[in-house]
């Protein structure tokens, strides 16, 4: 996994056709980098050009450049897998964001973020964390959990107990930094275990360690299976009071 804690500038590509967010994204880069974050270089360029430079691995991609983002976001993630994407796009379109991210985006960010929350994502991403609405990578998970395919053919990896704490919470869509301050540990030792899990699951990065963290198997040697079905059951249960008089007190 790639770290952003070092000094050397880390490149990241910026792909836009809109003057004004050119300018705007611009100043993303004029931001100062958090304590421990490398700092940031923009490079502008049209799309090819910036899709064939094999040392760029981040890339902010505007999708209203493009008259079909989600078909040429997914023609980016096959010929350059590796290459990070964060994405802008429009506000409040929930089955676009999950079909970005379910493509291979690692973050998704609306016309209305500021530079600080633009830079924020540049930086998870870097960190290897996957930045869009906490709701909708819930929903990712259950999704997931739910797959007719979603089977492991040969036993599930052995994880320690401190795997299972872990993978627990990247399937409720903590970022490294949350994880490390809910189990009193370093962010450095967080990044670890996620290296762990993804060469013990066969996992080629967060979000496949999210669709692996699908098989019932692994769920079940992780202990996170039945604790989701009983979320599930109680988010049942509050459904159907949600007619009574005392659950308005709760909207």
């Amino acid at each position: 996994m790639s770290s952003v804690h070092s000094d050397e500038p880390i490149r990241v590509g910026v792909l836009t056709t809109e003057p004004l967010r050119k300018e705007g994204l611009s100043g993303v880069f004029e931001e100062r980098p958090g304590k421990g974050y490398a700092p940031l270089t923009p490079v502008f360029g049209e799309f090819e050009e910036l899709l064939s430079d094999s040392t760029l691995l981040y890339m902010i991609i505007d999708l209203n450049t493009f008259s079909n983002g989600l078909e040429t976001v997914g023609y980016i993630c096959r010929r350059r897998p590796e290459m990070r994407l964060i994405v802008i796009g429009p506000e409040g379109d929930d089955r676009l964001i999950m079909d970005l991210i379910l493509a291979g985006v690692r973050a998704y960010l609306d016309l209305i973020a500021n530079p600080q929350m633009v830079r924020k994502a540049i930086e998870e991403v870097i960190n290897g964390t996957i930045w869009a609405p906490r709701q909708l990578l819930s929903q990712l998970i259950d999704r997931l959990l739910v797959a007719s395919n979603a089977s492991l053919t040969s036993a599930p990896p052995r994880l320690t107990d401190r795997e299972r704490q872990v993978l627990n919470l990247i399937l409720t869509a903590r970022s490294n930094r949350e994880i490390a301050k809910e189990l009193g540990i370093e962010e450095g030792t967080v990044q670890a275990h996620v290296g762990r899990l993804l060469r013990k699951t066969g996992a080629d990065n967060r979000v496949d360690l999210l669709m692996h963290g699908s098989d019932p198997a692994l769920l079940e040697a992780a202990g996170i299976r039945d604790r989701r079905q009983e979320d599930r059951r109680r988010s049942d249960r509050r459904r159907g009071m949600e007619f009574t008089p005392r659950s308005v007190n709760h909207q």
